[in-house]
């Protein structure tokens, strides 16, 4: 490829410049290696650039969706593995390429540019040198097993939270060796004391005195600097793991299936934040002390060659601190439990009444809600007042062991002295080698309370963890781009977590491409339930939902939405603009500013947006509190249809809004949903001319189902039941 060819490829890309390239590398790589999957499967979740392209940073966790490894190196064009070839090449920013093949004997390399799809360009490799940043990542297949490897016992997989410790192992690695270093110099100052009293001052031997001070000058800069490399190594490990364990933890949130998520959000969010706890507990404080808990030994014995007495007085304070603390154990861990579980409830309490507040004060709530805090928080502070004299305890204990260990010492020596089995400055340096000794074991004594509210923590988190998720990593989904709108409900049967009886039982439903059908029924007889399985958003119990032919549990969770717009009953907004509203959710970087303003018309935002000086810029508020219950409605209409959907969900559209303001809703919505399957969910007869099919439903079953002017006529007459007003 000449200078020419490469300007103009350069200057298609200036007029695409939200191209993810990067992504499209990853595709080209993954369909190279037989790898079919889609870029909404890939990208779903993880957090992108401002422009909403894929970034190196996470790339690996992209390439793991796609059954790959991922791999950044740094290296010299030609010293690419050709083995490893299919990779992908950083170049400036915001580009990258795949390079395929590299001739070193020509001076070419064969590259596929995204955004001339899959066709290979030879290019000469001084010209793909200069535009290289250093950067390529391998990526590699991962094997995988079929379902005849299950016969075969495997151990059970990486846990979520240690497998990211291990990462960090050769700085840890760094650490203990720092460590080793650390308190071998922690022995200069004790036998240069022992010099000095035994040797410098009975012999006036000042040259010797110099000599020792130079060198214990020069041990403790040494003990100075290697402290500092091995603190920023077990910060650095901790921030590291820190990132990847709340990356972990938020994406395990966001793909967590309904099905599993806690009934309280309060208790939930409370059991997030315990991860604070655990965060704490890596920190360097307690990787120092467990560090240094084995070089306890070594001034033990340093000890005991000084004097075999002298170390009686400090096996006994380190078997009475050890005793004392695991003595502990069972009520620090007790109460470390409790003080969750009521930590938990009392956050509960908070987000619901905080989240309610309009209606705890219109039913007069104020005095219970205030009850129920004071109370949580009274039992809560007995709680944490116990855990704190326990771990109070252990840590006085310690240092009350300590110090009598340090007097025994002194006393036993002097009768040593006084026998002339020790000398003065060995009696000294056993002292000062008893505080280095017994400290470790003191601070690993005083870390048990924060341990057990850590790996109570721990544990809640590990039980999050192992919930089911909607978008599994060994999972692979088809790839749907187009989708016609056929929908069918087969025997759908589905209950509710913790609920006693079926919502749905035995539904069957067909829809054809570009029907609209209303869903009429009393109260709690299943007809929003029908949408939010037609969403994905659980699974059923029996029987399956079909879009154009296909169970959706094949569908990719959100190429599915993509494909369906959805009105919900309760309408919730998100802080922040109109447009970040309308264009929230992922996909929003395909809307061009001709979809928004049709969606904007289609809502009857238009005078809202017209008529304030913001425009599409003002502020909803936190959940939307800043505009009308009509209002919110119509936002929740825009963000269905911005996207194009072919399927539209309604549920309760115009619940919210005056009779103007519905009627020219539904001229709009009846011009819009030509082609499209609309699925209508009412009490309102107002908007069933929308639709030409009307099925009625009771107790999670279908009752009637046919033409609209048959069902109104069954409904008035009463031969099937009263369902809409």
């Amino acid at each position: 490829m000449s200078d020419t060819e490469l300007e103009s490829e350069q200057a298609s890309h200036a007029e695409s410049a939200v191209r993810d390239e990067l992504l499209e590398s990853l595709l080209t790589v993954a369909r190279a290696h037989g790898h079919e999957t889609n870029a909404t499967s890939l990208v779903a979740g993880l957090p992108l650039d401002e422009a909403g392209r894929l970034t190196p940073s996470v790339f690996a966790r992209a390439a793991t969706r796609a059954g790959m490894t991922a791999k950044i190196v740094k290296c010299r064009l030609t010293q690419l593995n050709r083995s490893l070839l299919p990779a992908v090449l950083l170049l400036e920013p915001g580009r990258s390429c795949v390079v395929v093949d590299l001739d070193l004997e020509s001076g070419t390399a064969r590259v596929v540019f995204p955004e001339l799809g899959e066709a290979e360009t030879r290019v000469d490799l001084e010209v793909l040198t200069a535009r290289y940043s250093g950067q390529a990542i391998y990526v590699r297949p991962r094997f995988r097993f079929d379902a005849r490897s299950e016969q075969v016992k495997h151990r059970k997989g990486r846990n979520w939270f240690w497998s990211v410790i291990r990462e960090n192992r050769r700085l840890y690695r760094d650490v203990v060796l720092g460590s080793v270093m650390i308190n071998l110099f922690a022995l200069a100052m004790p036998l240069f004391v022992l010099n000095i009293y035994d040797r410098v001052v009975p012999n006036h031997a000042t040259e010797t005195l110099w000599v020792l001070a130079v060198g214990i000058f020069v041990v403790l800069c040494f003990d100075l600097g290697m402290r500092l490399v091995r603190s920023s190594f077990v910060d650095l490990a901790a921030s590291r793991a820190d990132v990847k364990l709340s990356s972990a933890l938020m994406s395990k949130v966001m793909g967590l299936r309904l099905e599993a998520r806690p009934p309280s959000t309060g208790s939930f969010v409370s059991t997030l934040q315990s991860f604070e706890s655990v965060r704490a507990f890596i920190g360097s404080a307690t990787v120092v002390a467990l560090v240094d808990l084995p070089f306890v030994l070594l001034f033990l014995a340093i000890v005991a060659i000084i004097g075999p007495a002298l170390v009686i007085p400090l096996v006994v304070a380190v078997v009475v601190i050890l005793l004392y603390a695991l003595a502990a154990q069972s009520k620090l861990h007790d109460l470390s439990e409790t003080s969750q579980r009521v930590s938990a409830q009392r956050n509960a309490t908070l987000v619901e009444s905080v989240s309610q507040l309009e209606t705890v004060k219109s039913l007069r709530g104020e005095s219970r809600v205030q009850d129920t805090w004071e109370k949580a928080t009274a039992f809560l502070a007995r709680t944490t007042a116990q855990l704190r004299m326990i771990g109070t305890s252990v840590t006085s204990v310690a240092q009350w062991t300590q110090q009598t260990a340090s007097v025994c010492v002194i006393i036993i020596g002097v009768y040593l002295i006084i026998d002339g089995n020790l000398t003065q400055g060995g009696l000294i340096a056993a002292y000062m080698l008893t505080t280095r000794a017994l400290a470790p074991v003191s601070q690993a004594a005083a870390l048990l309370s924060q341990y057990h509210q850590s790996a109570t923590a721990l544990s809640s988190l590990d039980e999050l963890m192992a919930q089911p998720e909607e978008r599994p990593d060994d999972k692979a989904f088809i790839d749907r781009p187009v989708v016609q709108g056929k929908v069918r409900f087969d025997k759908l049967s589905f209950r509710y977590p913790g609920a006693e009886q079926d919502s749905l039982n035995g539904v069957s439903l067909t829809l054809k491409p570009g029907e609209k059908v209303a869903l009429l029924g009393r109260v709690g007889c299943g007809k929003t339930t029908l949408q939010k399985l037609l969403l994905g958003l659980y699974q059923p119990t029996e029987g399956a939902v079909m879009v154009d032919g296909v169970d959706i549990r094949q569908f990719d969770p959100l190429q599915l939405r993509r494909h369906i717009g959805h009105v919900p009953q309760d309408v919730r907004l998100f802080y922040g603009s109109l447009k970040d509203n309308i264009l929230a959710g992922a996909g929003s970087d395909g809307v061009d500013d001709d979809d928004l303003l049709r969606a904007i018309r289609i809502s009857g935002l238009e005078e809202l947006v017209n008529a304030n000086p913001q425009g599409l810029d003002l502020s909803v508020g936190e959940g939307g509190q800043m505009l009308s219950g009509g209002q919110r409605q119509a936002v929740a209409i825009a963000r269905a249809v911005v996207h194009d959907p072919s399927i539209l969900l309604l549920d309760e559209p115009s619940s919210a809004m005056d009779h103007a303001s519905e009627e020219t809703l539904k001229s709009r919505l009846q011009a819009y949903s030509e082609g499209k399957t609309l699925v209508l969910v009412t009490h309102r007869t107002s908007l069933l001319s929308l639709v030409d099919r009307i099925v009625v439903m009771d107790a999670g079953r279908v009752m009637a189902d046919g033409p609209p002017e048959n069902i109104l006529k069954a409904l008035r007459e009463g031969r099937i039941g009263r369902a809409v007003r």
